[in-house]
């Protein structure tokens, strides 16, 4: 017990050492948008962990650089993507959109699950990291090739023969991402969260301004085609120039026995989750035209946007939190109930606002040329809105050692919604994606149903840690809608709107004394002083 004690309190002053240079260096370059929702969010964990300096300390550290990360990496985004929808087409956005399912499939083979059995494996050797960098980069290879040989007839499929020559540029993009799966195992499993941040800002910095400029000249989806590749091989560079650990040339594969159980099952939940985030441009391609798939893949596009923030947050703490908890079950179902309202009172109001003035922003950012796009955004955001509480589920089944539960949940759940999609395709788009975002919301009854088996969370506790802030947000959002219906101007409308769910939001929180509302209040005065 002594020696133990002696251990955690060499722990506790190393991390209060490090927070030190934390702090100082994120108050010297605060990125607003990712801390404002960072230092909330932390506050949440302090009432449960006040006894827990370390535990504390750890959330603190991946909230602040997740926000900063996640945050400006949004704004990034955001930015180029305005300059890019502004000077290209909806069938251009539809060419690269239809083509994603098989970057994005081919990557995940790739990297096979091997970034998080690396993360989650207790002991790790330079033989280990060797043989997951040789696998990554012969099945990148393999899969090129066999990509680059089926171009020919994913062209004649799409009848768009130009896709060839296209297509065969944009797969080099998951090889670089196969490159970079061992650099970034080893900055995620070394919890270098500040350095990954930095390397993915500069490489958006550099794709993005190249995609800007060949749109401006005329490129058409080359120039988003170009943006996809350089990011992934500007980031694959960078994160080797950072990475002070170099392969060999002498390796065994046997190393890679041990990571296999849980590789796999990541490797299937992945692969199910893209294939089901990207099965509408498939089917939108096929059946409806690129037009019509560029219209969903700008507005699916800003409404990831609106929550990614939120997702990364969350997946940066969630899991390890969880994990410091998993020995105490009250108290762990005392942390899920309190992030749970947390992201339940951040997430309603964030995305149904997104919703309601998704027209005027779509109009002022990139014209009315996207106006199609709106309907998409309007249902997609509703989904947005819940779709935090799932990652939040998923966190606590991994850090249970569950992954199976997760896994399970994932591949059925694609399954599912392939089905809804091949039978609703017919009635047209918005009848689609309806069933895609009904089928997504009712499926958090099936999480709940293993929350409940494995940390006794009631289905009643998590409606009331839910209904109150959904309810709220939903109607304040409807009577800004209502309030704006006779404005004409776009930039009056959604100025109005923001200012008018924003304020209502705070202010009907404020009289009904909400617990998190008044914790995020406090812990902001107290960082301000």
């Amino acid at each position: 017990m002594l020696g133990k004690a002696k251990i955690n309190l060499a722990q506790r002053s190393l991390i209060r050492i490090f927070d030190s240079v934390l702090n100082t260096h994120a108050r010297q370059s605060p990125n607003k948008f990712g801390t404002a929702l960072a230092y909330p969010y932390f506050c949440i964990t302090q009432t449960v962990f006040m006894s827990d300096d370390q535990l504390k300390h750890r959330t603190a550290k991946g909230l602040i650089w997740g926000g900063i990360g996640n945050g400006t990496m949004q704004i990034l985004n955001l930015l180029f993507g305005i300059f890019l929808a502004r000077l290209l087409s909806p069938a251009d956005y539809g060419t690269i959109g239809a083509l994603t399912i098989f970057s994005a499939t081919a990557g995940i083979f790739s990297e096979s699950g091997f970034t998080l059995a690396i993360v989650n494996k207790k002991r790790i050797t330079d033989n280990d990291y060797n043989a997951v960098f040789w696998f990554n980069v012969c099945a990148s290879a393999v899969l090129y090739l066999i990509l680059f040989f089926l171009a020919t007839p994913i062209a004649h499929f799409y009848r768009m023969p130009e896709m060839i020559p296209l297509s065969r540029f944009l797969f080099l993009g998951f090889m670089f991402g196969g490159l970079a799966t061992t650099p970034t195992a080893y900055f995620f499993r070394n919890l270098k969260v500040k350095e990954r941040s930095q390397i993915q800002i500069a490489a958006i910095l550099i794709s993005g301004t190249a995609g800007v400029i060949c749109a401006f000249y005329g490129w058409g989806y080359w120039g988003l085609a170009l943006q996809t590749v350089l990011y992934s091989g500007t980031n694959a560079l960078l994160l080797w120039l950072r990475c002070p650990w170099r392969p060999s040339l002498s390796f065994d594969f046997t190393a890679l026995k041990s990571m296999l159980p849980f590789s796999t099952k990541q490797l299937l939940t992945s692969l199910f989750t893209h294939i089901n985030n990207n099965f509408f441009s498939v089917l939108l391609g096929r059946f409806y035209g690129m037009q019509q798939t560029g219209y969903f893949t700008q507005g699916n596009k800003w409404t990831t946007m609106g929550y990614s923030t939120l997702v990364g947050m969350i997946n940066s703490v969630g899991q390890p939190v969880f994990r410091e908890t998993i020995d105490d079950t009250e108290r762990l179902r005392r942390v899920f109930h309190k992030m749970l309202r947390f992201t339940a009172f951040v997430s309603f109001p964030a995305m149904l606002g997104l919703g309601i003035i998704s027209r005027e922003l779509i109009v002022i950012t990139i014209t009315d040329k996207w106006i199609n796009a709106v309907p998409v955004m309007h249902i997609l955001c509703v989904w947005g809105a819940f779709m935090p509480i799932g990652v939040l589920y998923g966190n606590l089944f991994n850090s249970l050692g569950r992954p199976n539960i997760y896994m399970w949940n994932t591949i059925t759940l694609g399954a599912i919604q392939l089905v809804s999609l091949l039978v609703s395709y017919r009635f047209g788009l918005n009848v689609m994606l309806i069933a895609y975002t009904t089928i997504n919301i009712l499926w958090l009854l099936v999480w709940q149903y293993f929350a409940r088996k494995h940390i006794g969370v009631t289905l009643w506790s998590v409606i009331k840690d839910i209904a109150p802030y959904a309810v709220i947000a939903a109607a304040i959002m409807g009577i800004a809608v209502m309030v704006t219906a006779s404005i004409e101007s776009p930039v009056v409308s959604m100025v109005i709107k923001i200012a008018f769910a924003a304020s209502f939001y705070i202010l009907v929180l404020w009289r009904l004394n909400s617990v998190v509302f008044n914790e995020c209040i406090n812990f902001l005065l107290k960082r301000k002083k």
